[in-house]
């Protein structure tokens, strides 16, 4: 008796993971590249020696695959100065994930508070918060980023700033719509009767309401801030060149297109690899746990 009980709960966990599986397919199949480059990015530079401003002028534009002056293999050739290209490429995948994780982090934690206090008190504190984000929004964001960017300078530190500021509109209207939603709900007028704080009631009742579509937000903007990066890179506005980036690899690389395209090609690969993945997965999520989406 008790060996068919556990064969039959052992039947039914297999059958619940495998329609686990199946019904969260596409997530999977998108996080696993994702994972590779978080993996990469956290330890490939420990185990890759790469020296950002030491050259190697014995081994400039080198094709993948050629043998250096030191008897190694550039598997993805070298730049214009004897760098290896895919070491740039991994440290670059370090720069982008933690200007694209911190700028999430910064932007959504302001957006989220702002949009939870517009939401909630509503009235002019509600009035000020949107309309200073309607004119935010005017702007196009890349605009607005190269300007901030201009006047900070180049740095890892001003990037974040820069995206950060441009990127907190999003959460805030994302958190204040469903902030909207939630506290017309019986469980908050019910929460207010008994005296709880406004506090209390957005930290405990508002806010775990919000986590469904903040987190299809905080997917999709990822991949935007990688692009935003790359773009300020590239034109020479994010990252100092004594850091490998994505985007500033891409524009060294544009000048050797002809002879040495592997320069610009394989760091554009990369990055067109995990913004679309990114992307994708953001679309999943969407579609999945969206509230306001119809299913």
């Amino acid at each position: 008796m008790e060996t068919n009980i556990a064969t039959t709960a052992n039947t039914n966990l297999q059958k619940s993971n495998k329609s686990f599986i199946r019904q969260n397919l596409k997530i999977i199949l998108l996080s696993i590249p994702i994972a590779i480059f978080v993996l990469v990015a956290i330890f490939g530079p420990l185990i890759i020696d790469y020296d950002p401003v030491k050259t190697y002028t014995n081994d400039r534009l080198l094709p993948p695959g050629s043998t250096l002056s030191n008897g190694e293999i550039a598997i993805l050739g070298t730049d214009q100065v004897g760098r290896d290209v895919l070491s740039q490429i991994i440290y670059g995948t370090r720069i982008s994930l933690i200007v694209a994780a911190a700028t999430v982090l910064i932007g959504g934690f302001i957006g989220v508070v702002l949009g939870l206090i517009s939401g909630y008190f509503g009235g002019i504190v509600d009035s000020i918060i949107m309309r200073i984000a309607d004119i935010q929004l005017s702007f196009p964001a890349i605009l607005l980023a190269i300007l901030i960017a201009g006047v900070l300078g180049p740095s890892v530190t001003n990037v974040i700033i820069t995206l950060a500021i441009t990127r907190w509109v999003t959460f805030a209207r994302v958190v204040r719509s469903a902030t909207l939603a939630t506290k017309k709900k019986d469980f908050v007028d019910s929460a207010r009767v008994i005296g709880a704080s406004n506090f209390r009631i957005l930290r405990k009742y508002i806010f775990p309401m919000t986590l469904s579509p903040l987190l299809v937000v905080i997917t999709v903007q990822l991949g935007l801030v990688i692009i935003s990066e790359a773009s300020l890179s590239f034109l020479g506005l994010g990252t100092p060149p004594d850091n490998a980036s994505w985007g500033l690899l891409i524009s060294l690389g544009r000048d050797y297109i002809d002879s040495a395209w592997w320069i610009a090609v394989m760091p554009g690969i990369a990055l067109a690899i995990l913004v679309v993945c990114v992307g994708f997965l953001g679309d999943e999520l969407r579609d999945k746990y969206d509230p306001y989406m119809d299913n």
